[in-house]
């Protein structure tokens, strides 16, 4: 995938540079009120652009690895997860999470695929520090939620899995963890009284797949807008470095004396809908 490129018609770069100016500040102010509600753990750009989740698994801060297994190699250079992880993610699964959960029916190789890359992007992103609020799990003490995902990249992955069967829309919520039959420990079956039917019958379309499949972690957002790439090649830079930097920045500037602190992340999605909103407005004019 190629990264976020921006626009510049040499004919009117000085009268563009001035609205740039403007709306940049405009943006920011428009954001103000929506961040003085926001459950954010930080505004700080430097510690916003190296985040790991804390969890089980991730690192507790980014860093290179000499190497990472296959779908998850292009984060090699910057890292949350380690090389010992993404191999887990590929064939053992470090959450026990059975994909082949209706009975008779196995994941074609094409949405497989595309889910493993939305699990290298989980485990090994370190871009997604403005969108990280609390969660109280037992795995895990935070998630990232609302993050701009490319529509392109959605409609691909959710076109690789149409055909595809499940029981339940929201993967993180609805499933029930229950002893599995060879007694290695808990796994997830579909909830009592669900039924298996294709993906394109459970969740209709692209956007409501992407957002709705882990529990709102994703936002469908425009390819025109800065969004973020499920995954990349490992020959090119991470294009999702540009967006969480333009985030990033928009939240520091935006810093509150006295502002409330995070707490269980109901309130992000405001956060996040007026973000995605200014750095769209940022957009229009570069």
């Amino acid at each position: 995938m190629n990264p976020i490129s921006v626009r510049r018609r040499t004919g009117v770069r000085r009268a563009n540079q001035g609205q740039v100016s403007m709306w940049s500040s405009l943006v920011v102010w428009a954001a103000l009120p929506l961040l003085a509600a926001s459950n954010y753990k930080s505004r700080d750009e430097e510690e916003l652009l190296n985040w790991c989740i804390k969890s089980d698994h991730h690192k507790a801060r980014p860093g290179p690895e000499s190497n990472l297994y296959k779908q998850c190699q292009p984060w090699k250079n910057r890292s949350c997860c380690t090389e010992e992880l993404t191999r887990d993610i590929h064939h053992d699964n470090p959450y026990n999470f059975n994909m082949n959960h209706c009975p008779g029916k196995t994941l074609s190789d094409k949405c497989r695929k595309r889910f493993i890359q939305d699990h290298c992007f989980y485990e090994c992103s370190p871009n997604i520090g403005p969108w990280v609020v609390a969660e109280n799990r037992s795995w895990r003490k935070e998630r990232y939620y609302k993050v701009p995902l490319c529509a392109s990249d959605c409609d691909v992955w959710f076109d690789s899995c149409a055909e595809d069967y499940t029981c339940t829309n929201n993967w993180a919520r609805n499933f029930e963890w229950k002893t599995s039959e060879n007694g290695t420990g808990k796994t997830n079956f579909c909830p009592k009284d669900s039924s298996c039917d294709t993906f394109k019958s459970v969740f209709k379309d692209a956007k409501t797949f992407c957002e709705t499949v882990w529990d709102g972690s994703w936002l469908y957002t425009n390819d025109s807008y800065p969004c973020m790439r499920l995954w990349f090649s490992e020959s090119g830079k991470n294009p999702n470095d540009k967006v969480a930097q333009m985030a990033a920045r928009m939240l520091a500037k935006a810093k509150l004396n006295g502002a409330p602190g995070w707490s269980d992340g109901r309130l992000t999605l405001v956060l996040s809908a007026g973000l995605i909103l200014a750095m769209q407005m940022l957009m229009t004019v570069l």
